[in-house]
């Protein structure tokens, strides 16, 4: 299988760590955040891209790649201006890298209404070599 997720992972973190003192950054869903502003990268799909299948033994020579992000801020009287910035930093590495952005919304929080919440997908393709292209 091909796994770049933890490169992918390091990549946007570190971009993050470096620009938001005191992100919590985590590349798992969780139900309670360490601290705000947080972010989950997760990456939701890996599948073989059927039309660069060959026999074997390498029929796997690239897969589809679908990340999803969360960005969570509690910031009294800027979270909507802060979860964009934080956002917009997400996106420009996403695409440095050759993902994609299909999508990017507000999602109402329903558990806390004081958490401003945007959610965004990334998809790219990856080759055996963790060459990226987007799709």
């Amino acid at each position: 299988m091909i796994d770049i997720e933890n490169q992918v992972f390091s990549t946007i973190a570190t971009a993050l760590r470096a620009q938001y003192s005191g992100i919590f950054v985590s590349g798992e869903f969780t139900d309670v955040l360490a601290r705000f502003p947080a972010v989950t990268i997760v990456e939701s799909d890996n599948r073989v891209l059927q039309k660069m299948r060959t026999a074997a033994p390498n029929l796997e020579n690239a897969v589809s790649l679908m990340y999803e992000v969360n960005v969570y801020t509690n910031s009294v009287g800027y979270k909507k201006s802060e979860a964009k910035d934080i956002m917009e930093t997400i996106d420009n590495e996403f695409s440095k890298i050759g993902f994609t952005r299909t999508m990017c919304n507000p999602v109402s929080n329903l558990q806390d209404a004081t958490i401003y919440r945007i959610v965004a997908r990334y998809e790219g393709v990856a080759d055996k070599n963790f060459r990226i292209y987007t799709k």
